[in-house]
């Protein structure tokens, strides 16, 4: 039971939260003025209605007084004509008509007085919507302001949803790029300490093998060296060319004509 309890809880709250992030204060009131405005439609139409009723019962009462008018003169006429059982008949009649005058008068005087009050309930539910709507205008124009100004404000100082994701995503890239700064330097110092060998390398050799191979080659370049100085120290001379050949070569090769 306390479990099924917090878990209704929760998810009210989350309901909640969720609806008032969702909820645009200038809607719920356009929404709320407008069902003012259909309710101040219903009694207009309700003053209506027993206006127009007030008006039938108007009518009829008028039919009734010209009925009871009427009948009064058809008994005086017959009486006049020694006709006294008509005259008694009509007599009776405008009685009846009397009676039913009665009740006609009654039922308008309710209706009127229901007309009244209606028609002062909708003037007064009337001026109510008309201060709703101006108070309402009024708010709206302080949210949207007040809107307006968080908005910038947040882009001002960076703290809002836009914003707030172009930080975490220059933190993340930040802290990613310090990893692999980590990484790299961590692997160069094993590379050069030889705990870690170099996949460059040839398969079986590490990094002691290879200072030696160098070692061994500079050896040999140097004994190639020395090899190279011995031989040619060791190679004869050249002979220097005689002096007549040298005399022939700059002579052409032609030998002095004979006196």
């Amino acid at each position: 039971m306390g479990l099924a309890r917090r878990i209704a809880d929760l998810f009210r709250i989350k309901a909640n939260k969720a609806l008032d992030s969702a909820e645009d204060p200038r809607e719920m009131l356009d929404y709320s003025y407008s069902r003012q405005l259909e309710l101040l439609s219903k009694v207009r139409r309700g003053v209506a209605d027993v206006a127009t009723s007030r008006k039938r019962v108007e009518l009829q009462l008028t039919q009734v007084r010209q009925s009871a008018a009427k009948l009064e003169a058809q008994a005086q006429q017959a009486l006049s004509a020694g006709r006294e059982e008509i005259a008694r008949e009509a007599l009776t009649r405008r009685a009846a008509a009397l009676s039913q005058l009665g009740d006609l008068q009654g039922q308008y005087d309710s209706l009127q007085a229901e007309e009244e009050r209606l028609t002062l309930a909708g003037q007064r539910l009337q001026a109510k919507v008309e201060a709703f709507r101006s108070r309402k205008e009024m708010v709206k124009a302080s949210y949207t302001a007040a809107e307006a100004r968080t908005r910038i404000n947040e882009s001002v100082t960076g703290i809002s949803e836009e914003m707030g994701d172009i930080g975490l995503a220059i933190q993340r890239a930040e802290d990613k790029t310090a990893q692999l700064e980590a990484r790299a330097g961590a692997l160069d110092e094993l590379l050069a300490s030889g705990a870690l060998e170099d996949a460059t390398l040839p398969a079986g050799h590490d990094d002691l093998q290879t200072r030696l191979a160098a070692i061994s080659t500079e050896g040999d370049v140097d004994e190639q060296l020395a090899r190279m100085k011995r031989e040619l120290e060791s190679a004869p001379a050249p002979s220097a060319p005689s002096a007549e050949s040298a005399i022939d070569e700059q002579s052409g090769g032609k030998a002095a004509p004979e006196e």
